[in-house]
Protein backbone atom coordinates (compact mmCIF):
# COMPACT_ATOMS: atom_id res chain seq x y z
CA UNK A 1 0.00 0.00 0.00
CA UNK A 2 1.25 3.59 -0.88
CA UNK A 3 1.79 5.55 2.14
CA UNK A 4 0.86 9.98 0.96
CA UNK A 5 1.49 12.77 3.05
CA UNK A 6 -1.43 14.71 2.90
CA UNK A 7 -0.65 18.44 3.94
CA UNK A 8 0.42 21.92 2.20
CA UNK A 9 2.35 23.34 5.14
CA UNK A 10 6.09 23.09 4.37
CA UNK A 11 7.95 22.16 7.51
CA UNK A 12 5.08 19.58 8.00
CA UNK A 13 6.14 18.61 4.35
CA UNK A 14 9.86 18.52 4.93
CA UNK A 15 9.76 16.77 8.52
CA UNK A 16 7.41 14.04 6.89
CA UNK A 17 9.66 13.35 3.64
CA UNK A 18 13.02 13.14 5.97
CA UNK A 19 11.32 9.37 7.27
CA UNK A 20 12.91 8.26 3.41
CA UNK A 21 9.82 6.33 2.83
CA UNK A 22 6.57 8.41 2.19
CA UNK A 23 5.58 7.66 -1.80
CA UNK A 24 4.32 10.85 -2.41
CA UNK A 25 1.98 14.29 -1.28
CA UNK A 26 -1.64 15.03 -2.15
CA UNK A 27 -2.44 18.44 -1.44
CA UNK A 28 -5.35 21.17 -2.10
CA UNK A 29 -5.87 24.48 -3.14
CA UNK A 30 -7.60 24.49 0.18
CA UNK A 31 -4.56 23.58 1.96
CA UNK A 32 -2.92 26.27 0.43
CA UNK A 33 -5.04 28.55 1.20
CA UNK A 34 -5.15 27.90 4.90
CA UNK A 35 -1.32 28.03 4.88
CA UNK A 36 -1.41 31.78 3.79
CA UNK A 37 0.03 30.91 0.36
CA UNK A 38 -0.49 33.30 -2.50
CA UNK A 39 1.53 32.28 -5.16
CA UNK A 40 0.31 28.53 -6.05
CA UNK A 41 2.41 28.09 -9.09
CA UNK A 42 5.18 28.83 -6.97
CA UNK A 43 4.58 26.42 -4.20
CA UNK A 44 3.92 23.90 -6.50
CA UNK A 45 7.47 23.77 -8.48
CA UNK A 46 9.12 23.21 -4.99
CA UNK A 47 6.99 20.75 -3.44
CA UNK A 48 7.33 18.94 -7.24
CA UNK A 49 10.83 18.98 -6.52
CA UNK A 50 10.76 17.66 -2.18
CA UNK A 51 8.78 15.07 -3.07
CA UNK A 52 8.67 11.48 -5.27
CA UNK A 53 5.28 12.14 -6.56
CA UNK A 54 3.23 15.52 -6.45
CA UNK A 55 -0.72 14.99 -6.77
CA UNK A 56 -1.91 18.45 -7.12
CA UNK A 57 -5.60 20.10 -8.39
CA UNK A 58 -6.66 20.31 -12.02
CA UNK A 59 -9.59 22.44 -12.18
CA UNK A 60 -11.69 23.42 -14.83
CA UNK A 61 -15.69 23.85 -15.96
CA UNK A 62 -14.71 21.63 -19.08
CA UNK A 63 -12.72 18.93 -19.94
CA UNK A 64 -10.32 21.23 -22.08
CA UNK A 65 -10.37 23.68 -19.57
CA UNK A 66 -9.06 21.08 -17.19
CA UNK A 67 -6.51 19.60 -19.85
CA UNK A 68 -5.49 23.18 -20.38
CA UNK A 69 -4.95 23.71 -16.85
CA UNK A 70 -3.01 20.65 -16.42
CA UNK A 71 -1.34 21.37 -19.41
CA UNK A 72 -0.05 24.72 -17.68
CA UNK A 73 0.93 23.10 -14.50
CA UNK A 74 3.42 21.16 -16.97
CA UNK A 75 4.88 24.06 -18.38
CA UNK A 76 6.11 25.27 -14.96
CA UNK A 77 8.71 22.55 -15.34
CA UNK A 78 7.03 19.36 -13.56
CA UNK A 79 7.99 15.88 -14.57
CA UNK A 80 4.53 14.18 -16.00
CA UNK A 81 5.88 10.84 -14.70
CA UNK A 82 5.81 12.12 -11.05
CA UNK A 83 2.91 14.73 -11.16
CA UNK A 84 -0.95 13.12 -10.75
CA UNK A 85 -3.75 15.64 -12.02
CA UNK A 86 -6.15 15.28 -8.89
CA UNK A 87 -9.94 16.08 -10.61
CA UNK A 88 -12.80 16.13 -9.29
CA UNK A 89 -15.51 13.20 -10.45
CA UNK A 90 -18.28 14.54 -12.66
CA UNK A 91 -19.27 13.77 -16.18
CA UNK A 92 -16.93 16.76 -17.87
CA UNK A 93 -13.98 15.25 -14.69
CA UNK A 94 -14.03 11.86 -16.49
CA UNK A 95 -14.39 13.18 -19.79
CA UNK A 96 -11.22 15.22 -18.92
CA UNK A 97 -9.68 11.96 -17.14
CA UNK A 98 -10.03 10.16 -19.86
CA UNK A 99 -8.17 12.42 -22.15
CA UNK A 100 -5.62 12.94 -19.72
CA UNK A 101 -4.83 9.45 -19.53
CA UNK A 102 -5.00 9.28 -23.75
CA UNK A 103 -2.16 11.25 -23.22
CA UNK A 104 -0.05 9.27 -20.88
CA UNK A 105 -0.67 11.00 -17.91
CA UNK A 106 -1.80 10.33 -14.17
CA UNK A 107 -4.73 11.19 -13.01
CA UNK A 108 -6.94 10.92 -9.48
CA UNK A 109 -10.35 11.39 -9.52
CA UNK A 110 -11.41 12.23 -6.19
CA UNK A 111 -14.36 13.54 -3.99
CA UNK A 112 -15.77 10.09 -4.53
CA UNK A 113 -19.04 9.51 -2.29
CA UNK A 114 -20.63 6.53 -4.39
CA UNK A 115 -19.85 3.37 -6.23
CA UNK A 116 -21.21 5.08 -9.39
CA UNK A 117 -18.69 7.82 -9.10
CA UNK A 118 -15.90 5.16 -8.92
CA UNK A 119 -17.39 3.15 -11.22
CA UNK A 120 -17.04 5.91 -14.19
CA UNK A 121 -13.67 6.88 -12.88
CA UNK A 122 -12.34 3.62 -13.41
CA UNK A 123 -13.94 3.14 -16.51
CA UNK A 124 -12.18 6.37 -17.90
CA UNK A 125 -8.80 5.31 -16.74
CA UNK A 126 -8.43 6.98 -13.63
CA UNK A 127 -4.65 6.18 -12.26
CA UNK A 128 -6.60 6.78 -8.65
CA UNK A 129 -10.24 6.73 -7.53
CA UNK A 130 -10.15 8.66 -4.32
CA UNK A 131 -13.20 8.46 -1.58
CA UNK A 132 -13.42 10.50 1.06
CA UNK A 133 -13.74 8.48 4.24
CA UNK A 134 -14.19 10.49 7.47
CA UNK A 135 -16.55 13.49 5.07
CA UNK A 136 -19.03 10.71 4.72
CA UNK A 137 -18.77 9.09 8.08
CA UNK A 138 -19.57 12.81 9.05
CA UNK A 139 -22.83 12.15 7.04
CA UNK A 140 -24.09 8.92 8.79
CA UNK A 141 -22.46 6.92 5.28
CA UNK A 142 -20.78 3.62 5.92
CA UNK A 143 -17.90 5.13 3.47
CA UNK A 144 -15.86 1.48 4.96
CA UNK A 145 -18.02 0.03 2.84
CA UNK A 146 -18.12 2.04 -0.16
CA UNK A 147 -13.96 2.08 0.13
CA UNK A 148 -14.31 -1.97 0.09
CA UNK A 149 -16.98 -1.78 -2.80
CA UNK A 150 -14.30 0.01 -4.63
CA UNK A 151 -11.49 -2.12 -4.15
CA UNK A 152 -13.49 -5.16 -4.71
CA UNK A 153 -14.50 -3.29 -8.09
CA UNK A 154 -11.05 -3.14 -9.26
CA UNK A 155 -9.96 -6.46 -8.23
CA UNK A 156 -13.56 -8.18 -10.27
CA UNK A 157 -13.42 -6.36 -13.21
CA UNK A 158 -9.34 -5.75 -13.60
CA UNK A 159 -9.35 -2.08 -13.89
CA UNK A 160 -5.76 -0.74 -13.76
CA UNK A 161 -6.76 2.21 -10.86
CA UNK A 162 -5.48 2.33 -7.00
CA UNK A 163 -8.36 3.17 -4.66
CA UNK A 164 -6.70 6.28 -2.10
CA UNK A 165 -8.16 6.23 1.43
CA UNK A 166 -8.02 9.82 2.34
CA UNK A 167 -9.40 12.31 4.49
CA UNK A 168 -8.01 9.81 7.29
CA UNK A 169 -8.56 11.67 10.66
CA UNK A 170 -7.38 9.32 12.82
CA UNK A 171 -4.82 5.81 13.32
CA UNK A 172 -7.69 3.51 13.02
CA UNK A 173 -8.53 4.72 9.92
CA UNK A 174 -5.34 3.64 8.62
CA UNK A 175 -5.94 0.19 10.27
CA UNK A 176 -9.06 -0.02 8.13
CA UNK A 177 -7.50 0.72 5.18
CA UNK A 178 -4.92 -1.90 5.34
CA UNK A 179 -7.73 -4.25 6.30
CA UNK A 180 -9.60 -3.57 3.25
CA UNK A 181 -6.50 -3.65 0.91
CA UNK A 182 -6.75 0.17 -0.54
CA UNK A 183 -3.81 0.23 -3.09
CA UNK A 184 -3.27 3.77 -1.34
CA UNK A 185 -3.33 5.78 1.70
CA UNK A 186 -2.85 9.67 2.63
CA UNK A 187 -2.75 10.90 5.94
CA UNK A 188 -1.81 13.88 8.13
CA UNK A 189 1.61 14.49 9.24
CA UNK A 190 -0.10 14.44 13.10
CA UNK A 191 -1.08 10.61 12.38
CA UNK A 192 1.64 9.52 10.59
CA UNK A 193 3.40 10.29 13.22
CA UNK A 194 1.60 8.42 15.64
CA UNK A 195 1.40 5.19 14.19
CA UNK A 196 4.15 3.79 15.83
CA UNK A 197 2.57 4.60 19.42
CA UNK A 198 2.65 2.14 21.61
CA UNK A 199 2.20 2.34 25.71
CA UNK A 200 3.85 -1.23 25.28
CA UNK A 201 6.08 -0.63 23.22
CA UNK A 202 7.60 2.14 25.13
CA UNK A 203 7.92 0.39 28.21
CA UNK A 204 9.41 -2.58 26.64
CA UNK A 205 12.07 0.15 24.44
CA UNK A 206 12.81 1.88 28.24
CA UNK A 207 13.28 -1.91 29.95
CA UNK A 208 15.57 -2.36 27.07
CA UNK A 209 17.60 0.95 27.16
CA UNK A 210 18.05 0.73 30.81
CA UNK A 211 19.18 -3.16 30.81
CA UNK A 212 21.83 -2.34 28.24
CA UNK A 213 23.00 0.95 30.18
CA UNK A 214 23.09 -1.42 32.95
CA UNK A 215 25.55 -3.48 31.47
CA UNK A 216 27.50 -1.50 29.69
CA UNK A 217 27.53 2.09 31.85
CA UNK A 218 30.48 2.29 34.56
CA UNK A 219 29.93 3.50 38.06
CA UNK A 220 32.26 6.67 37.62
CA UNK A 221 30.42 7.47 34.67
CA UNK A 222 27.13 7.33 36.69
CA UNK A 223 28.14 9.11 39.39
CA UNK A 224 26.78 12.90 39.76
CA UNK A 225 30.17 14.96 40.00
CA UNK A 226 29.45 15.16 44.08
CA UNK A 227 32.47 13.63 46.05
CA UNK A 228 31.66 14.64 49.75
CA UNK A 229 35.06 14.39 51.88
CA UNK A 230 35.54 15.77 55.28
CA UNK A 231 39.05 15.44 56.99
CA UNK A 232 38.88 13.09 60.16
CA UNK A 233 40.50 16.49 62.30
CA UNK A 234 37.35 18.50 61.96
CA UNK A 235 34.30 18.77 63.98
CA UNK A 236 30.76 17.13 63.96
CA UNK A 237 29.57 20.73 63.65
CA UNK A 238 31.46 21.56 60.80
CA UNK A 239 31.34 18.30 59.20
CA UNK A 240 26.88 18.73 58.96
CA UNK A 241 27.89 21.86 57.46
CA UNK A 242 30.11 20.58 54.76
CA UNK A 243 26.99 17.38 54.64
CA UNK A 244 24.48 20.45 54.00
CA UNK A 245 26.64 22.37 50.78
CA UNK A 246 27.22 18.85 49.39
CA UNK A 247 23.16 18.61 49.33
CA UNK A 248 23.99 14.23 50.17
CA UNK A 249 22.80 12.81 53.11
CA UNK A 250 26.10 11.67 54.07
CA UNK A 251 30.36 12.23 54.01
CA UNK A 252 32.87 10.54 53.32
CA UNK A 253 35.42 10.45 56.31
CA UNK A 254 39.03 10.54 55.61
CA UNK A 255 42.37 10.44 56.90
CA UNK A 256 44.95 13.22 56.69
CA UNK A 257 46.83 10.53 54.37
CA UNK A 258 43.68 10.14 52.28
CA UNK A 259 42.47 6.79 53.26
CA UNK A 260 39.39 5.93 54.02
CA UNK A 261 38.15 6.53 57.91
CA UNK A 262 34.57 5.85 57.16
CA UNK A 263 30.83 7.01 56.23
CA UNK A 264 28.35 9.27 57.89
CA UNK A 265 25.00 9.78 57.35
CA UNK A 266 22.59 11.86 58.67
CA UNK A 267 20.63 8.62 60.33
CA UNK A 268 23.90 8.31 61.98
CA UNK A 269 23.74 12.19 63.26
CA UNK A 270 20.18 11.78 64.60
CA UNK A 271 21.27 8.53 66.34
CA UNK A 272 23.90 10.26 68.02
CA UNK A 273 21.61 13.09 68.99
CA UNK A 274 18.94 11.35 70.50
CA UNK A 275 21.55 8.96 72.41
CA UNK A 276 24.27 12.18 73.32
CA UNK A 277 22.50 15.23 73.02
CA UNK A 278 24.22 18.43 71.00
CA UNK A 279 27.57 17.80 72.86
CA UNK A 280 28.36 15.81 70.25
CA UNK A 281 28.76 18.75 68.10
CA UNK A 282 32.07 19.68 69.44
CA UNK A 283 33.15 16.19 68.51
CA UNK A 284 36.04 15.56 66.06
CA UNK A 285 34.24 13.63 63.14
CA UNK A 286 36.83 10.84 63.35
CA UNK A 287 36.67 10.34 67.24
CA UNK A 288 33.75 7.93 65.82
CA UNK A 289 33.39 3.98 65.07
CA UNK A 290 32.68 3.56 61.98
CA UNK A 291 32.26 0.09 60.48
CA UNK A 292 33.58 -0.90 56.67
CA UNK A 293 31.27 0.90 54.50
CA UNK A 294 29.70 -0.53 51.40
CA UNK A 295 31.65 -0.12 48.56
CA UNK A 296 32.02 -0.68 44.69
CA UNK A 297 35.35 0.14 42.53
CA UNK A 298 34.76 2.72 39.96
CA UNK A 299 35.24 0.90 37.31
CA UNK A 300 32.56 -1.93 37.71
CA UNK A 301 29.48 -1.90 35.88
CA UNK A 302 26.22 -0.32 37.16
CA UNK A 303 24.88 -3.82 37.09
CA UNK A 304 27.08 -4.54 40.01
CA UNK A 305 26.29 -1.67 41.94
CA UNK A 306 22.35 -2.08 41.27
CA UNK A 307 22.69 -5.93 42.43
CA UNK A 308 24.59 -4.17 45.84
CA UNK A 309 21.44 -1.72 46.21
CA UNK A 310 19.23 -4.55 45.94
CA UNK A 311 20.83 -6.80 48.63
CA UNK A 312 22.11 -4.51 50.99
CA UNK A 313 19.03 -2.70 51.01
CA UNK A 314 20.90 0.85 51.18
CA UNK A 315 20.92 4.21 49.80
CA UNK A 316 24.16 5.26 48.87
CA UNK A 317 27.35 3.14 47.85
CA UNK A 318 30.80 4.70 48.53
CA UNK A 319 32.98 4.67 44.99
CA UNK A 320 36.47 3.84 45.50
CA UNK A 321 39.33 3.90 42.47
CA UNK A 322 42.64 2.44 43.88
CA UNK A 323 41.79 1.86 47.12
CA UNK A 324 40.46 5.85 47.68
CA UNK A 325 37.16 7.07 48.01
CA UNK A 326 36.50 8.77 44.27
CA UNK A 327 32.74 9.76 45.35
CA UNK A 328 29.12 8.69 46.16
CA UNK A 329 26.88 6.51 44.44
CA UNK A 330 23.32 7.26 45.57
CA UNK A 331 20.15 5.01 44.01
CA UNK A 332 18.66 8.01 42.58
CA UNK A 333 21.78 8.37 40.22
CA UNK A 334 21.14 4.73 39.20
CA UNK A 335 17.24 4.87 39.02
CA UNK A 336 18.15 7.38 36.04
CA UNK A 337 19.55 5.07 33.61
Amino acid sequence: MELYLDSANLKEIEEGFRLGFLDGLTTTPTFMQREGIADIDSTIVKLSKMVPVLQIEALGNTAEDVVKEARRQLDLGLDPKRTVFKIPVSLEGVRACKLLRNEGLLVNVHLVYTLQQAYMAMHAGASYVCPLVGRLQDQGHDALALVEQCVDAVHHYGYNTKIMFSSVRNSEHVRNAINIGVHTITVPLKILKSLTDNNFTTIGTEQFLSDTRLMTVRVKEAINGINPLVNAGIDMKDAIVKMTEYGFGCVTVINEDGSLKGIFTDGDLRRLLQKDGEHILAKKIGSLDYKTPISIDANALLNEASGIFNKMNVDTILVLENGKPYGMLDIQDLKKY
